[in-house]
């Protein structure tokens, strides 16, 4: 009865376009199940579970998803296909990255035309030498659906290349080794790894992390010996406290390996000299609620710490740093600046700090001078660029504002003097032809909100627009403001695109991100719909032309506006999104639960759990109204499982009242970051535009079948 019930689900979506009826929408049947917690809940949908990702008639309910996702989308094909002409049209196709310089060689990746994957490669000495190729990834990547290369890192003698593979999407990578004189792959191999390795001095051994193959968490420190199975390998940490994550990697000066490991209100690092890898020194015990970062190199450490210091503050330790005992001040606290990130050089500190929600660079001379890199518009991004050498004298980094494409600049840390090295090549696009503002939004409790616009120089703002609102808000992540060439086709059709910089992100510095976290998450989803609330009063957009963007927590997001606030709302695009947040969180075995019982809170304490189900998508779902909605996930996602977004589409599908589209669409070879591949996201990206231009009016193709989906 079951397959009959499917079978006559997947045939009505093959009805032809001259039947002039819609196609129905899959329905999920309703299996009752207990999930336990301080109250226990009734859900329906939870056997869309499968950890195996095998079960047939899950699958077999996905892939009816997928095919009424065709139908109700085939009148946008034409759409999708001009859309990823634009987007692909402004992206130089040969392009390259610009070298680093690194012991003696020149590092850097290439584009081929039409290739999908970079080439990485170097050369010797000069930019005039003959280039070695270290990943052929266009060669790697054939035959296969998806394709990854998470790190790569070679040897201290440069003779060795070792690198993290990925051909799944789930994020369990294979360490490899290739030898780059011969192009031969060494037969060491180490599965189910973290993209993240480091040579020791002696050219023969590599540190990992070893992840946990269930939660996928971070959970060892190992050492592998070339030449020895991964058996072998000798355990050099172990992590007890499945709230920290694990991170390893070399100092500034390269004269330290170190493990670094950070939950969300605790750091502590440990390292070894890397020359004679042996006893590991903590750098500060953890300690709840002490955040730090150490680096070294002209002869001294440097430690961003909030110590007493909750925008962080940078201090130094000239000796050992065994404690916080012997450091002392370099850098003060200030209110009003966000110390985000740091790289000590020998003779000088580069700085990436926040001030009124923007990221610029600040340089600290060795004799105390300081000098801020300035900014010609309002709303941009400074980030610090890949700068191996300690010993520089200027350092790299990267400029971007939502009309300005990527610059990457050299800055001397003397004069001051700025050299362009590349401005990042984006045919088909004029900067003057658009127009970038900084807002201020008031939210409900009247903190100002900052909100990030661009539009196309001519705009008339008469409160007819469409508009496309982006945010995140989670994690203390900021969303800074970037060129895109996705961005681009929509403000050519007279639209207007938003980046509200919401609390739970930490544009506006720590107390920013605490404030929208925990049990004051609900901030964040209320700054968001007072921003698309304050922009419409300003007649940047028509209340019925509002279009919402999010992902992974911002999918969180975008699930808790379309309950909150569904009639400020036409569209809603929710790509990977976290909705089920209690029955995640109560499931230690899930991944990256237990790394997050600091940021959501933990459900199993009856006050966290009150508070959680109160703003969960999935629980939330009520019989009512909603936007039209697309919803896309990938099978393999190790961040935020499929089945998350499974079952809050079945529930949403027998819940709402309207005949506004939900669309759900499954990537069977993809994780969390969608299709590999250069432009295969922007096929994906494509295709949730047009469905979101066709539902705002902004450009419909010729007529087609009548869409939509019947009436509950």
């Amino acid at each position: 009865m079951k397959r009959q019930l499917l079978a006559a689900a997947i045939l009505a979506l093959s009805l032809p376009a001259a039947a002039q009826t819609p196609p129905t929408p899959p329905v999920a049947k309703q299996v009752p199940y207990t999930v336990k917690g301080p109250i226990d809940r009734v859900d329906p949908y939870y056997w869309l579970r499968d950890d195996t990702r095998k079960n047939p008639e899950m699958l077999a309910y996905l892939k009816a998803e997928n095919d009424y996702a065709d139908a109700m989308l085939a009148d946008t094909k034409p759409l999708q296909e001009s859309l990823f002409k634009e987007i692909v049209s402004r992206i130089k196709q040969d392009d390259s990255s610009v070298p680093v310089r690194e012991r003696g060689y020149f590092y850097y990746s290439r584009f081929d035309v039409g290739a999908d994957y970079p080439v990485i490669a170097r050369k010797q000495g000069s930019l005039q030498a003959r280039e070695q190729v270290l990943l052929d990834q266009p060669a790697m990547a054939k035959g296969k659906g998806f394709f990854s290369v998470g790190d790569w890192t070679v040897s201290q003698n440069n003779g060795l290349l070792a690198y993290a593979e990925d051909v799944v999407g789930r994020r369990q990578y294979v360490l490899k080794v290739k030898d780059i004189a011969t192009g031969k792959t060494l037969a060491d191999s180490v599965p189910n790894v973290e993209p993240n390795l480091v040579w020791a001095d002696d050219n023969r051994t590599l540190y990992y992390i070893e992840k946990d193959p269930v939660t996928l968490l971070s959970k060892r420190v190992k050492a592998h010996v070339l030449g020895t199975p991964a058996s072998a390998d000798t355990l050099v940490y172990e992590e007890k406290d499945d709230s920290f994550y694990m991170g390893v990697g070399r100092t500034s000066d390269d004269q330290y390996i170190c493990i670094f490991l950070q939950s969300t209100v605790a750091t502590e690092q440990r390292c070894t000299p890397a020359a004679s890898p042996g006893a590991w020194t903590v750098v500060a015990p953890r300690e709840r609620d002490h955040l730090y970062q150490a680096d070294h190199a002209g002869g001294r450490w440097v430690i961003r710490t909030n110590w007493n210091a909750p925008n962080y503050k940078l201090m130094t330790a000239a000796g050992g740093v065994a404690g916080k005992a012997g450091w002392t001040d370099l850098v003060a606290h200030d209110a009003n600046v966000f110390i985000e990130n740091f790289q000590p050089f020998d003779r000088f500190i580069a700085i990436e700090q926040r001030r009124g929600g923007n990221k610029h660079v600040r340089l600290l001379g060795g004799d105390g001078t300081s000098r801020d890199v300035a900014s010609d518009e309002p709303a941009y991004a400074m980030t610090l660029g890949n700068n191996p050498e300690s010993s520089a004298t200027s350092v790299r980094y990267v400029y971007d504002s939502l009309t300005t494409p990527r610059i990457t600049y050299e800055v001397d840390s003397t004069t001051g003097a700025r050299t362009v090295l590349k401005r990042t090549p984006a045919p088909n696009y004029d900067p003057s032809l658009y127009v970038t503002e900084r807002l201020w939004a008031p939210a409900r409790d009247g903190t100002r909100i900052p909100v990030s616009l661009v539009y196309k120089k001519g705009f008339q703002r008469d409160g007819s627009a469409a508009m496309l609102q982006y945010a995140y808000g989670s994690y203390g992540a900021s969303t800074d403001p970037a060129w895109s060439p996705t961005v681009t086709p929509l403000l050519d059709r007279g639209m207007v695109y938003a980046i509200a910089h919401i609390r739970g992100g930490q544009e506006m510095g720590r107390a920013w991100y605490d404030a929208g976290k925990l049990k004051n998450k609900k901030n964040s989803f209320t700054d968001f719909i007072d921003v698309t609330r304050y922009l419409v009063a300003q007649k940047y957009a028509a209340p019925d032309r509002v279009a919402a963007m999010g992902g992974s927590a911002g999918g969180l997001l975008m699930g808790a506006i379309s309950n909150m606030a569904p009639g400020d709302y036409r569209v809603i695009i929710n790509q990977v999104p976290f909705v089920d947040v209690v029955t995640t969180m109560l499931d230690a075995s899930i991944p990256l639960t237990t790394n997050e019982y600091d940021e959501w809170g933990n459900p199993a304490n009856r006050d966290y759990y009150d508070y959680m189900l109160s703003y969960s998508p999935y629980d939330q779902i009520e019989r009512k109204a909603y936007p039209a909605m697309f919803v896309g996930t990938g099978l393999w996602d190790s961040q935020v499982q499929y089945y998350e977004p499974s079952k809050y589409v079945a529930r949403l599908r027998a819940m709402k009242t309207d005949r506004n589209p939900l669309i759900y669409r499954v990537n069977m070879e993809a994780g969390h970051g969608g299709k590999s591949g250069r432009f295969e996201q922007y096929r994906s990206r494509a295709e949730y535009y047009a469905f979101m231009l066709r539902e705002l009016g902004v450009e419909v193709p010729a007529p087609a079948p009548a869409r939509g989906e019947r009436g509950r």
